[in-house]
């Protein structure tokens, strides 16, 4: 009994000191963007490996969410004679809750296991240590520019989900379900009001800070050479969608208390 007592004590310090060291790590990078020098040519360069990156599929992943959404949806109203509310349904679901968090979850997938990749083996080939031979800040040089980038493209490529989204589910329903486009849009457009667009364009503001911290701090902490690389890899992923969920959780409850008083 005592050993499994010490193990758990053992685990439990584990688990709070990493948490330290990241929110450490969070307000080192967002502290760099008001000291000087500033990076802009690494931030332009990440945010068209981020967000120009990650449109295409982006894109694909709101068409088919947006269609897939009207497709059940005008299925279901159809009992109660109310197909003509798909469009309110689909524009509601993508902007407030969908768009949001399947975007996020597609950029961690490819953009948190890049940084994790990357920065871990400039890790293990020692270029970090020489950076800083070098008189260069790492933290300066590689990580606020791409917390900056994804914070910024995630907000973008989530706008673009919501639209191509909505223009998903108009797709399936005027061709598939012999709807009338105009009544769609109508339907979607009436539904919206600004508590819904707030909660959708915000979230991703943290979702992308969330993206960029875990990947990069699970980089610059890789140890054990190429087979550590693969490992900070695998827990960037799962670590940074875990926290997105998580978050969207805690910010639709906010969300939901700020503007309705729910």
């Amino acid at each position: 009994m005592p050993f499994a007592l010490d193990k758990f004590d053992d685990i439990a310090k584990r688990m709070i000191l990493a948490v330290q060291e990241y929110s450490l790590f969070c307000w080192q990078g967002v502290s760099n963007l008001v000291r000087t020098p500033h990076y802009w040519g690494d931030v332009m360069n990440q945010a068209d490996l981020i967000g120009v990156g990650s449109l295409p599929i982006v894109v694909l992943t709101g068409f088919f969410t947006g269609g897939v959404l009207a497709l059940q949806s005008a299925a279901s109203l159809a009992q109660f004679g109310a197909q003509a509310y798909t469009g309110r349904f689909v524009s509601l679901s993508m902007i407030r809750e969908l768009a949001p968090v399947l975007t996020g979850l597609m950029v961690s997938g490819r953009n948190a296991s890049g940084m994790a990749s990357e920065l871990g083996s400039m890790v293990v080939t020692e270029q970090i240590d020489a950076m800083r031979a070098l008189g260069t800040d790492p933290m300066k040089k590689l990580v606020t520019p791409r917390v900056l980038a994804t914070v910024v493209m995630l907000f973008l490529l989530t706008i673009v989900s919501d639209t191509v989204g909505t223009a998903g589910g108009a797709f399936v329903a005027v061709f598939m379900s012999a709807q009338n486009g105009t009544q769609y849009f109508t339907s979607a457009y009436q539904a919206l009001v600004y508590a819904d667009i707030a909660q959708g364009l915000t979230k991703p503001l943290f979702f992308g800070f969330i993206i960029a911290t875990v990947g990069c701090y699970f980089g610059m902490k890789t140890t054990g050479g190429t087979q550590g690389v693969g490992r900070a890899t695998t827990q960037a992923v799962v670590v940074s969608s875990v926290l997105i969920i998580f978050s969207d959780f805690i910010l639709s409850r906010a969300m939901l208390w700020i503007f309705s008083g729910f």
